[in-house]
């Protein structure tokens, strides 16, 4: 993979060869923090922990697997940024506990992922429409929720189904003005569908950089052995990280 595109390049070097990623400036919180773990040592000594095939490769553990005790505000970039093969991204915590899709300050990933039909992409495409309806319905049923108890404590079920009646048509009014927020752009089509990568992780992880070089020694990766959990029965370890230009 290669791109003529400015940034900062990083070389990450493994005991299964070497792996060069550009960050993106349209993500400065991460690509700074990115910086400033490398220039300090941080990912020195440091293991690719969870490895899945046709999906992607995660690192920046530790040997217990935690997390550093900070995290960064997500940047998603889309429809420019997105999860095709060979993406840098940031791994974080689930949405019960972090719904606002905050990155982990150290744990990253790169997108192996697979190919997509058209049928595939129109498929998530209506996924992709409904989460956001879901989500808007969500929203506004929160903002009801007071007079909801009130109409439920008065045993009101006539008020209470018109008012549930009432968020539902506002959310798809709502979902219909924003539809194109869930619409694959004609690039995405096409990459998801010639080169591959994790479409439904879109808006939903920070996407900070691409591979440009080493795509052969993540795919290397991305066929070790793993255990049931996913991490390699053999270590695959960052020997270190240093910026390079």
């Amino acid at each position: 993979m290669c791109t003529k595109e400015k940034g900062t390049v990083v070389r990450i070097e493994t005991n299964q060869g070497t792996i060069r990623v550009r960050l993106y400036d349209e993500t400065p919180l991460h690509r700074d923090n990115f910086i400033k773990l490398v220039n300090e040592g941080f990912y020195t000594d440091k293991i690719f922990h969870r490895v899945i095939k046709g999906f992607m490769i995660q690192g920046g553990d530790t040997a217990t697997g935690h997390f550093l005790d900070y995290t960064i505000p997500a940047e998603f970039r889309m429809p420019a940024r997105f999860h095709k093969r060979g993406a840098l991204a940031a791994a974080r915590f689930g949405d019960d506990t972090n719904p606002e899709k905050a990155s982990s300050a150290s744990q990253f990933y790169i997108v192996t992922g697979e190919k997509y039909s058209e049928f595939g992409l129109d498929a998530l495409q209506k996924e992709r429409y409904e989460r956001l309806k879901q989500n808007i319905y969500n929203e506004l049923q929160s903002q009801k929720r007071d007079t909801m108890k009130t109409l439920y404590r008065e045993g009101n079920k006539a008020g209470l189904a018109e008012l549930r009646a009432g968020i539902l048509a506002e959310a798809e009014k709502q979902a219909e003005s924003r539809k194109t927020e869930t619409l694959f752009t004609d690039e995405q089509r096409e990459i998801y569908m010639k080169e591959g990568g994790t479409p439904h992780l879109d808006g939903e992880y920070t996407v900070f950089g691409e591979v440009v070089e080493g795509m052969d020694v993540v795919s290397k990766i991305e066929s070790s052995p793993t255990s049931v959990r996913n991490r390699p029965l053999e270590p695959v370890i960052i020997l270190r990280a240093r910026v390079d230009h």
